[in-house]
């Protein structure tokens, strides 16, 4: 990719993150993030649909980076309890996570997540991929364990960690 380009998607990227620690996506204008990354609405525009696409951008790169950095995504049906506990060691390293996934955009990690871990898991495993059973277990595990490390936020992550990883034990057997 041309250096500039590069450049300019930082720059866009940065004044968008920088925005989304203030306001809901909803409320942010390509005016306002084209004013802040110090570029043109035509440049903008050049890159993105719209503000909407530049954050499913930045998004689906949060989830890629994600799914990289956990070695072995058949562990979600093999170990869910040490997958639950590298999944969760990600979400506590990134702090553009909660930046990036919060309102209205909150429920976009685990559905996206789940979609690329069913995809590694089946191509591993395509055997499960009709197994209600299987299925069921890693959306539970997914969102359940998502939501469940949110809602708890009064306590310190590694407690909730250590509990939901308890709890994905105890799944399996």
């Amino acid at each position: 990719m041309d250096h500039r380009i590069e450049k300019t998607k930082q720059s866009i990227g940065n004044a968008f993150i920088e925005l989304r620690s203030r306001k809901s996506l909803e409320r942010i204008t390509v005016k306002e993030l084209c004013e802040l990354a110090q570029i043109n609405k035509s440049t903008f525009y050049s890159h993105y649909v719209d503000i909407y696409d530049l954050s499913e951008q930045i998004e689906s790169h949060i989830v890629s980076g994600i799914m990289c950095n956990l070695d072995n995504v058949t562990d979600a049906i093999q170990n869910p309890s040490e997958f639950a506990n590298r999944l969760f060691s990600e979400y506590t390293k990134n702090p553009l996570i909660k930046i990036i996934f919060s309102d209205s955009r909150r429920e976009q990690l685990p559905k996206k997540l789940l979609s690329s871990i069913k995809e590694h898991v089946f191509a591993n495993y395509p055997e499960f991929a009709n197994s209600p059973e299987k299925n069921i277990m890693l959306t539970y595990g997914v969102y359940g364990g998502y939501y469940t490390f949110y809602e708890n936020q009064e306590y310190d992550d590694s407690t909730a960690v250590k509990i939901i990883c308890e709890i994905a034990k105890r799944i399996v057997l």
